[in-house]
């Protein structure tokens, strides 16, 4: 198996589930105790929530950089970048390494479009919402993307900060997430990337029709090919 390099911590609830999921394929794949030889750099959380607040995103981008370059000296094969907002410098990281960085996006579009859908809404930060990064990056790969209104984006943008974040999952908050992916439904999105990784903590499959899309899983499962390679 290769070994993984994970930059991890933000937040540590969504960390978590990639560590769970990836394992948990792992074992699933190869039975027996087998588990993923994993590296993990885990940053301090609110430094990066400073940086995304003030616009410092070179200085964010440094941060993670750092983060993946100590991992390749650590001895990973491969660097992942456990969330879906700082993607917006993933090619400082990119610059900053010489072994393979595996893209949320890639992981996403590539079932998207497997699935023969093109229209896709997007839940997310504010950030990952707004900002071209994300949209540019959907479109180079084949898939329109809708988001919510500017009212909703505002309280998505909350909950996931305010709650997910730090572990709190409120019915209420789940419901608002329901009613805007309905909404986005109606508007004549196909399906839904859960474009933050904490989403899946509060929303699920068996949760709606609409087929979601959970960056966090399929994240892990592109992961979990890397991994074991030749083995599967």
């Amino acid at each position: 198996m290769k070994t993984l390099g994970i930059i991890g911590g933000m937040s540590p609830e969504s960390t978590i589930t990639y560590y769970q999921q990836i394992n948990r394929l792992v074992n699933q794949k190869l039975g027996g105790n087998h588990s993923a030889p994993l590296l993990m750099v885990s940053v301090e959380f609110e430094q990066i929530v400073q940086c995304q607040k003030s616009g410092d995103w070179q200085k964010a981008g440094e941060i993670l950089a750092q983060a993946g370059q100590k991992l390749e000296q650590m001895g990973a094969d491969a660097v992942l970048l456990a969330t879906n907002t700082m993607h917006k410098v993933a090619p400082q990281i990119m610059e900053q390494i010489n072994v393979p960085f595996l893209h949320i996006l890639d992981a996403t579009a590539n079932v998207i479009k497997t699935k023969g859908l093109y229209k896709i809404a997007v839940l997310g930060t504010a950030f990952t919402m707004q900002d071209e990064f994300y949209r540019n990056g959907l479109t180079q790969r084949g898939i329109e993307m809708l988001v919510p209104d500017a009212k909703n984006q505002q309280e998505i943008h909350r909950i996931i900060f305010a709650e997910l974040c730090v572990g709190k999952i409120l019915p209420t908050s789940k419901q608002f997430y329901l009613q805007t992916i309905a909404e986005l439904a109606q508007q004549g999105a196909e399906g839904v990337i859960l474009g933050c990784t904490e989403i899946g903590l509060l929303v699920q499959q068996n949760d709606t029709v609409l087929t979601l899309f959970d960056t966090a899983q399929l994240h892990s499962e592109m992961a979990v090919g890397f991994i074991l390679g030749d083995e599967l």
